[in-house]
């Protein structure tokens, strides 16, 4: 018999992951601070639920795809959230991207109420998430994993168990370094055409093709020359996680200067008043320095 699942954030993310459970089979009971989200999902065949408490009540696996470090803390630790409904036995399955500390910390409460915790963070943005085609690298007991594996099979492909909790947290943050220095690569190889004055379309097609391919290389230069700003994901999401990523570094006294060289260049997107575009509008950083706009 399935397992009855809460789901707490409904946002771009949430919303398709949520459609994707309904659809194998999943019984939902769901949360989210505003409206919206919940009245979406329920038209998928959820609950609405007054709480995340309420929400750990009703469920037992509870999944949680809110934005930051704090916003977990608070649906789960805070007044009324999941940790108030939780009982022996459950497993909460953090998919959003945090702080590892903070994931052990969360989860070091968690048992104190005999309740496991995955975190479990995603790539794919919200194409996978629709798609059911994330790939999710999990931290936490692989009791638990191995128990909730079907769950995330409904919502990724390419799942992969790291370690002990917050190692999930730690690759996704191995996975944001790699994704935002593919992306300013992306960005230089269009300004540096751009301003040569060479066919952009052919340069996409000839560097695509080649060792310079990647996901990156073959979806964000046709948005680009085409102006298409809007977000798969959010240069202020992006953001977020490279704070993470820096915080990390810190911690660990390592430096990484393409990752911080990525996160100041996209404090001038947000100063353009871009934070709420894709991360295909790092370009516009570097269109400003080379004084030309990539566009076809």
């Amino acid at each position: 018999m399935n397992k009855r699942i809460g789901f707490i954030g409904l946002g771009i993310m949430g919303r398709p992951m949520c459609q994707n459970l309904i659809n194998a089979g999943y019984s939902l009971t769901v949360w989210n601070r505003s409206q919206p989200g919940i009245d979406i999902v329920v038209g998928y065949g959820a609950t609405a639920a007054s709480s995340p408490k309420e929400v750990a009540g009703k469920s037992d696996v509870v999944i949680t795809m809110v934005v930051d470090s704090s916003d977990v803390r608070q649906v789960i630790l805070g007044t009324n959230g999941v940790i108030e409904g939780v009982r022996a036995g459950m497993t909460v399955i953090d998919m959003s991207t945090i702080s590892p500390k903070v994931t052990r910390e969360i989860a070091e409460q968690l048992a104190q109420k005999e309740a496991k915790m995955l975190d479990a963070p995603v790539s794919g943005g919200d194409t996978g998430a629709r798609a059911g085609t994330l790939s999710i690298m999990v931290g936490g007991p692989e009791e638990a994993f191995n128990e909730c594996l079907p769950i995330l099979e409904a919502m990724g492909k390419n799942i992969i168990h790291i370690g002990a909790n917050g190692a999930g947290q730690t690759v996704k943050l191995c996975n944001q370094i790699a994704c935002v220095l593919n992306i300013l690569g992306v960005s230089e190889s269009l300004v540096l055409a751009a301003k040569s004055g060479v066919d952009l379309k052919k340069m996409h097609q000839a560097v695509s093709a080649g060792a310079a391919g990647s996901w990156m290389m073959t979806n964000l230069p046709p948005k680009i020359m085409v102006r298409d700003f809007e977000p798969g994901f959010m240069v202020k999401h992006q953001q977020k996680d490279l704070r993470l990523v820096m915080e990390a570094a810190q911690d660990l006294g390592i430096s990484l200067p393409g990752a911080s060289l990525v996160h100041q260049l996209f404090h001038s997107v947000e100063a353009d008043g871009n934070a709420e575009k894709g991360t295909q509008a790092l370009v516009t950083a570097l269109e400003k320095l080379a004084d030309v706009e990539v566009k076809d």
